[in-house]
């Protein structure tokens, strides 16, 4: 089974947000990550908030904006702390937001709780000119609990809701901790139960360029990845470039059927 899509080589790269997130990222695996995302003439380079200087300066004069995330990757500082941290990190020259919410209050159905925290860091963040994209990490989270943050964030007018952060582990049934990160059940279900307005982010698990075109296909108009080369050499390729082309795509295994995604 393949579905086609038409696209050019420079709105993939404006798809993505390289993530330069791991933990054990030094100074120079950072460095060579923003030249990355300088190169390819990505969406953003996706930062821990104490490299948004270095980033800033890296990526200056270019078409990339930084990206850093505050409440990351597990979203349990305080109110308080995430909307300091969100205005600093735009203050400190942050383009665009993204925030995890409070898993624990969103499986308590403290819907209170985590409405109002979204709408202090939405109303921190675009009041000094940035946006705000809000982590579901989904994989700790049923249908239930997506489809109402969709529209909490719908109500708020956050820009983007997202998928996951890449580091929501979970117990498998065979004791190892992995994710699924973005499926198509789930970005099926965001773009369904978010306004127009709200852009979706799939993240955790977009590793190839048939993955990025089948989430295009689902209505996803971000990602983020750390395959950033991988995905656009491939689609150099299939003869994408900077004039409009169908491609074909391989989607991506449903949750459910056989095969892994």
């Amino acid at each position: 089974m393949s579905n086609t899509i038409t696209v050019t080589l420079p709105q993939l790269a404006k798809m993505i947000d390289h993530s330069l997130l791991h933990p054990t990222m030094t100074d120079a695996d950072i460095l060579a990550g923003l030249k990355i995302a300088r190169d390819n003439h990505v969406a953003t380079a996706c930062v821990k908030p104490y490299l948004i200087p270095l980033a800033k300066e890296e990526l200056a004069g270019s078409d990339v904006l930084v990206c850093p995330v505050i409440g990351f990757p597990h979203g349990n500082s305080t109110t308080e702390i995430k909307v300091l941290e969100a205005t600093a990190a735009v203050k400190a020259g942050g383009n665009e937001i993204d925030m995890v919410v409070n898993v624990g209050k969103v499986l308590s159905g403290d819907w209170e709780y985590v409405t109002e925290e979204i709408r202090q860091i939405n109303e921190a963040v675009t009041a000094n000119g940035a946006i705000l994209k809000v982590i579901f990490e989904n994989d700790y989270l049923q249908a239930e609990h997506i489809a109402r943050l969709c529209e909490v964030c719908t109500q708020l007018d956050v820009a983007f809701v997202k998928t996951s952060t890449g580091y929501g582990f979970v117990k498998q049934s065979d004791g190892s901790y992995n994710y699924k990160g973005a499926t198509a059940k789930d970005l099926k279900l965001m773009r369904e139960k978010s306004g127009a307005k709200v852009q979706i982010k799939a993240a955790g698990g977009v590793r190839t360029l048939d993955d990025l075109l089948h989430v295009m296909s689902l209505g996803v108009t971000r990602i983020g990845a750390t395959a950033t080369v991988a995905i656009l050499e491939e689609a150099k390729k299939r003869g994408i470039g900077n004039e409009p082309v169908e491609v074909a795509f391989k989607p991506m295994v449903e949750e459910g059927s056989t095969g892994g995604y």
